[in-house]
Formats: structure tokens, sequence, C-alpha cells
């Protein structure tokens, strides 16, 4: 199996796929490459497709009127973006951009209509990952109403711990900065956070690895909120 095809393969849309479908969706797919700090699409933009992350990483973000950037998402390796508004053949939510030199695969619109047409099991996978992402909007929709930010940061933290299959330490792939804005914070009110909270004994810092030292207080946080 090739780098591509392999991509795809295990990719959540298409995961347990059989092999002759996923020949099908790797015939239709195109590489796109970009620079670092590229823009993909704009809000607004005519949405003729969607992208799976093949190498690089990108950010998801709106922006208010005033110009401030809040990011939504930042996605990885075997990710898709861009899916959701398909479908309807409506136009993209959101902006795209590469927060590094990446290589994504994009997959038109009409050709991957035509694809599900013929294959209603691809239907099921892609509704699979679509309510995942509505569950993920959900929680962020939340935390952001409801939690103050350590209990965002505890939430994120635990969430990041998960993704990487990790218990003890996880690795920030993304700058401070990014991080404040997903979380809705500045950088200034993360640091004194992350200090409090090394403070107290619940992480411990070094460079962009943290060490969780205290996962049951890191879940009281993500649940109550607060710092005390």
């Amino acid at each position: 199996m090739d780098k591509i095809l392999q991509i795809i393969s295990d990719a959540p849309l298409f995961n347990g796929l059989p092999d002759e479908q996923l020949n099908e969706i790797r015939q239709i797919a195109v590489d796109r490459f970009y620079d670092k700090g590229s823009t993909i699409f704009l809000e607004g933009d005519p949405c003729d497709g969607f992208y799976i992350i093949a190498d690089g990483r990108v950010k998801i973000y709106k922006l208010s009127f005033e110009g401030k950037e809040h990011i939504l998402h930042i996605y990885g390796p075997g990710n898709p973006f861009g899916e959701v508004p398909v479908f309807a053949g409506k136009k993209f939510p959101a902006n795209a951009e590469t927060l590094l030199k990446s290589h994504l695969l994009f997959f038109p619109r009409t050709a991957f209509i035509d694809l599900i047409s013929r294959n209603p099991s691809l239907s099921l996978n892609m509704l699979a990952v679509l309510s995942m992402r509505l569950r993920q909007f959900t929680v962020q929709i939340e935390n952001l109403s409801l939690k103050e930010v350590p209990g965002r940061l505890a939430s994120y933290l635990l969430y990041l711990a998960k993704e990487q299959g990790r218990t003890k330490t996880v690795a920030l792939t993304i700058s401070k900065g990014q991080l404040a804005s997903l979380l809705g914070t500045i950088p200034e009110t993360l640091s004194r956070i992350l200090a409090k909270m090394a403070k107290q004994g619940l992480i411990e810092t070094s460079g962009r690895d943290l060490k969780l030292l205290d996962i049951g207080g890191l879940e009281d946080l993500a649940e109550q909120g607060k710092l005390q």
C-alpha cells in the first residue's frame, strides 16, 4: 500500500472501508502542497470539496468584526476538514490556514458525492465523523460559555493526553498564543494560569512539554472550572 493510500485508509472518514472503495477514493484525491502561513480557503468561499491532512498542521479560525482571530480547531495528519458544507453545497463557514508546511489531499465535491451514491457504507462513516464533530463543537461551546479559563485549560490538557496516548506528559504542538486563542483568552492570562497550576502541583512545565502531576486534580478543575 502506497503512502497516500495508507493515509486515506487510516483517516476516520474512510477507516474500515474495503480495499476496492479505498482505491476509488485514492483515484479522486488531488495532492496540494502549501507553505507555512498559506490560506487554504476563506470564510464565504464556495465549498468545492474537502481536505485531509497528509502532513503538516492546519488551523480553522474565524475573525471578529474588529479583526480579532479566534481559533476553532487545530488539525494534524489524518484529520479531515471542510467536509461539513460539502453535502449542502454551501460556502465554507470559517477560514483555514497552514501552521506548518503542509501536504493536503483534496477531494472534489462532485466526484466525492458520486462515490457516496455508489457506496452507501461511505455515508455511514461520514455520519459518524460529522456526529463526532458536532459533539466537539458542543463541548467547546460549553467550555467557552460556562467554564472559566483554568477549567478550559484543564479540559484541553486532558483531551491532549488522550489524543497523544499519554498519561503523564503532553506536548504542546502549537504556540501559547495559538493555545490562548483556542481557549478564548490572551497569552498573558494563559501564562498566569499555567504558573498558578504549577504552583498548586497540578502540572510542571518544561518548554513545550507539560507533566501532568495530578490527573485527579486536573479532572476536578476541568469540572469545576476554577482554581482555588
